[in-house]
């Protein structure tokens, strides 16, 4: 077994909140190692970022490195997201929001945009290891010790004083310290892949995500999430019941359900599926707590909701710096309250986006997203979540996110 040297923290997997984290941390000469298992690039959904999320790109000094190389590597630039169902259509401008802070951002193609943020962590001068498997962590009073393979197949030993999940679905610590448990959603399924859309550009504003309802079953809902080159991400998510259903494979599946939705019809009369459908069930996760002595876990290997509304980036955003701040004055000497600075924090905005997510599927936050006449200066608080900001307390529709939603969706359905 090959010994390696010891380091300050251990972060486990590159993906964004990884590879953000470990720059935060190594901006403040925080010796740190990030373990990777896979080699980038590498396939994953999440493509439509939050304007919200490059006020962390920022703040580790890679949103210069992004916004440089977007053309080139087909980035779309996003300022809103628009929704349709039975004809309807409503349509939220970023720029346009109640919260201070950017209004736009881009579309990207994961595989890319991570390497991109790791090779740029790398040029920082962020050791990350690449094709390294995490299989155990044994915690003692010192830190942690973390054993595994490296990519040349040798087993592999790394202490560490704190050690920083970011495995994303893998959820390593979750899985080793026994930490999941159910989570409050429904479990649902969702088909995706990559299509060659062939969309006329007149009808369709490719700076927005499109968030589409099925016609009959408003609990089944679509995304279209435009890229630069021409070729758009596109799923369908609904409860595992519904498409148990159906006949056929994944890509019959998606194809049948998104040619039912005549606005994407219409838009995806062209469309050329060149590539596999994939498909992701049981995605909705949560654990029995966001920390423990000398770990803590960050964006999907602590919680996920659900792809509506595409917070997930954001979330593991915010996770990495709220853990990078504590880390930093725990490093200094501090006493670090990590329930107080860390979970409750997170938790906070986390909670916002779940009331939304429910207020989706329940319907009530559909009859306000569709409400024809809106007000605008409530649309703009409403606009602010939609484009991450849910740790805006300033915003009455993120302070009390639940009677509001609730008061509102009344007005609505009502008018």
């Amino acid at each position: 077994m090959q010994k390696d040297d010891s380091v300050q923290v251990a972060v486990i997997g590159a993906g964004p909140s990884g590879a953000l984290v470990a720059t935060l941390l190594h901006r403040q000469g925080i010796k740190v190692r990030v373990l990777e298992k896979n080699r980038f690039p590498r396939f994953s959904i999440g493509e439509s970022l939050l304007p919200q999320s490059m006020v962390y790109l920022e703040e580790a000094g890679l949103a210069q490195a992004v916004a440089a190389k977007a053309d080139a590597m087909g980035f779309q630039f996003k300022n809103g997201a628009a929704f349709g169902y039975q004809g309807q259509e409503a349509q939220f401008d970023f720029t346009d929001k109640f919260s201070p802070g950017p209004g736009t951002t881009f579309q990207v193609k994961r595989a890319a945009f991570d390497k991109l943020l790791a090779d740029e962590a790398m040029a920082q001068g962020v050791d990350i290891r690449f094709e390294h498997s995490v299989d155990k962590v044994d915690m003692t009073e010192q830190g942690a010790c973390l054993l595994g393979t490296d990519a040349s197949g040798q087993s592999y030993q790394l202490n560490a004083d704190f050690v920083l999940d970011a495995s994303g679905f893998a959820r390593v610590l979750p899985r080793l310290f026994d930490l999941e448990m159910p989570s409050e959603l429904a479990p649902r399924q969702a088909f995706f892949t990559h299509v060659v859309d062939g969309i006329d550009p007149d009808i369709f504003d490719r700076n927005k995500i499109l968030i589409s309802v099925h016609p009959e079953h408003p609990a089944v809902w679509y995304w279209l999430i435009p890229f630069a080159d021409g070729t758009c991400s596109l799923g369908v998510v609904g409860e595992i019941a519904f498409f148990e259903q159906m006949s056929g494979d994944h890509a019959a599946i998606l194809k049948e359900l998104v040619f039912a939705e005549p606005g994407l019809a219409k838009l995806l009369v062209r469309a050329e599926f060149p590539q596999p459908v994939n498909t992701l069930k049981g995605y909705s996760a949560k654990v029995k707590s966001l920390y423990g002595p000398g770990y803590a876990l960050l964006g999907n290997a602590g919680e996920f909701l659900d792809p509506v509304f595409s917070s997930g980036v954001t979330i593991a955003f915010t996770s990495a710096s709220l853990a990078a701040k504590a880390l930093v004055r725990q490093f200094a000497g501090e006493t670090v309250d990590w329930q107080r600075d860390f979970a409750e924090p997170l938790q906070g905005g986390v909670d916002v986006f779940r009331t939304y997510v429910e207020g989706w599927y329940q319907g009530s936050f559909q009859d306000v997203i569709f409400y024809p006449a809106p007000d605008p200066k409530i649309k703009r608080m409403v606009c602010s979540i939609l484009a991450g900001y849910a740790w805006d307390k300033t915003n009455p529709y993120v302070a009390e996110s639940k009677r509001r939603l609730r008061t509102l969706a009344q007005i609505c359905k009502a008018g």
